[in-house]
């Protein structure tokens, strides 16, 4: 489950009811996601055609690991996980650090969602150059790893350089998993060598099986065993008390529409879906329809 960390439903006091809800019910896993800013610019086309701003929702979003500090604090069992933090607009040893903090205060339940950032204006708020994605982001990765691995730590790259220190603390769990929002095939190949899993955006039962067989696929082909990676998917879609019926957006509608969309997908080869849209009309609604998918689910 999402946290409320942005749009209008976004709170302190929602954050923790959802928190500990989701616990209770036992879902897997919590997650957060991180944007800068939202632009003034009209850069997304709209339903006519013209560029519109990004959604509104932007507007205000709570800091990802942060929330997930907080969120540490209120449970006890339920993973955190984010989806995704854009790594290139960090310093490799700053957001190693916080990860591995993050993994310490939770007792060791931290996913690392990271992506390569795609917003012109995150990049240059950030002050990093488009053409780092791709080299830059492999780097990235390489030198998170290697905070996270025994003092000294040492790496030396063409973005990226530590000079031989001690980085602590280090993560809890012995190797903190990174997974790759990836939707391309070149990112899902990416993802297969440098990753512990991929997390996809799900528009269609299609897109999802393809992603998973590319991911897989190519994990085996660079020599690793695929069966210990993963994919998450998420899910942008609305979850709604009546059933949407035809022309329902994949993985949407009522809670007996999506549960016969993951039993078809439990035997694909996903492991987890993430559904990231809050209803509308409240937390306890929210709440409710969630409670409800979890039962049909078992």
């Amino acid at each position: 489950m999402a946290l409320p960390t942005s749009g209008s439903l976004a709170s302190v006091p929602n954050i923790r009811r959802v928190a500990q809800e989701a616990e209770r019910l036992e879902y897997a896993a919590l997650w957060t996601y991180e944007r800068l800013l939202r632009p003034m610019a009209k850069m997304v086309p709209g339903a006519d055609g013209a560029l519109e701003r990004i959604p509104a929702e932007y507007r205000e979003t709570y800091e990802p690991l942060e929330t997930l500090s907080y969120v540490a604090a209120l449970t006890d069992r339920i993973r955190l996980g984010t989806s995704i933090i854009d790594a290139l607009f960090h310093v490799p040893v700053v957001l190693a650090r916080r990860f591995a903090t993050l993994d310490q205060l939770s007792g060791g339940r931290v996913i690392a969602g990271i992506g390569q950032g795609w917003m012109p204006q995150e990049f240059a708020t950030a002050n990093v150059p488009l053409k780092r994605r791709g080299a830059g982001f492999d780097e990235m990765v390489a030198a998170m790893r290697a905070c996270w691995g025994p003092d000294p730590v040492e790496y030396q790259g063409r973005f990226y350089t530590i000079e031989a220190s001690e980085v602590n603390p280090k993560p809890v769990q012995q190797h903190l998993p990174i997974i790759v929002g990836a939707n391309t095939e070149a990112g899902q190949q990416r993802a297969a060598r440098i990753a512990d899993g991929i997390n996809p955006n799900a528009f269609s039962y299609e897109q999802l099986v393809a992603s998973v067989q590319t991911f897989r696929t190519a994990a085996a082909d660079n020599g690793r065993d695929a069966s210990t990676l993963t994919v998450t998917a998420r899910a942008n879609v609305p979850i709604t008390a009546d059933p949407i019926g035809e022309g329902r957006p994949y993985l949407g509608g009522s809670p007996v529409e999506i549960a016969g969309d993951l039993a078809r997908l439990a035997e694909a080869g996903l492991d987890h879906v993430l559904f990231y849209n809050v209803a509308p009309d409240g937390i306890e609604s929210h709440l409710r329809l969630m409670s409800e998918l979890r039962e049909r689910v078992g």
